[in-house]
């Protein structure tokens, strides 16, 4: 198959990149953007460590094909800090000692921003149901679910 050109808009800029047709969205955003904070965890959608937002949905980065991306507006985990400053759900996260190793931490950002949108005031099981696709092995949730919480209150 023959690369194709495509633009993508990635945290409101716009990119032309050349792509073979199967690439995901994951790999275009790594290999070609530089933006690595989406993580490839197992490949397969089961981890969430790839989670951006697309269109206001978070979606596994993995699963997405980049030519599916066209058109769309993609948000990631580099996109939330505004001059220098940390979203307050990053803000959150750093201030309860939710990052441990760090590995799941964007994904699990980016799955609770979509979270708050939808529910700005959720209680912990809303919490723990909304982030059940995000796997992380260091923390046990507790603090996760609370740096979800406080940020919440923010809302």
């Amino acid at each position: 198959m023959s690369r194709q050109l495509i633009e993508l808009t990635v945290n409101g800029d716009s990119y032309e990149v050349a792509i073979d047709p199967h690439r995901t969205l994951l790999e275009v955003l790594r290999e070609d953007l530089g933006l690595t904070g989406a993580k490839e965890g197992c490949d397969l959608g089961e981890c969430g460590n790839c989670t951006v937002i697309m269109d206001g949905k978070a979606v596994l980065a993995c699963l997405v094909l980049a030519l599916d991306a066209r058109g769309k507006e993609i948000l990631t985990i580099e996109g939330l800090a505004k001059d220098g400053e940390l979203h307050p759900i990053q803000k959150s996260f750093v201030e309860q000692g939710a990052v441990q190793c760090g590995f799941c931490s964007p994904g699990m950002i980016m799955t609770t921003k979509t979270l708050l949108e939808k529910n700005p005031k959720p209680t912990e099981e809303d919490i723990r149901k909304g982030i059940s696709g995000n796997l992380c092995r260091c923390t046990g949730y507790a603090k996760i679910v609370e740096a979800i919480s406080v940020a919440s209150e923010g809302n």
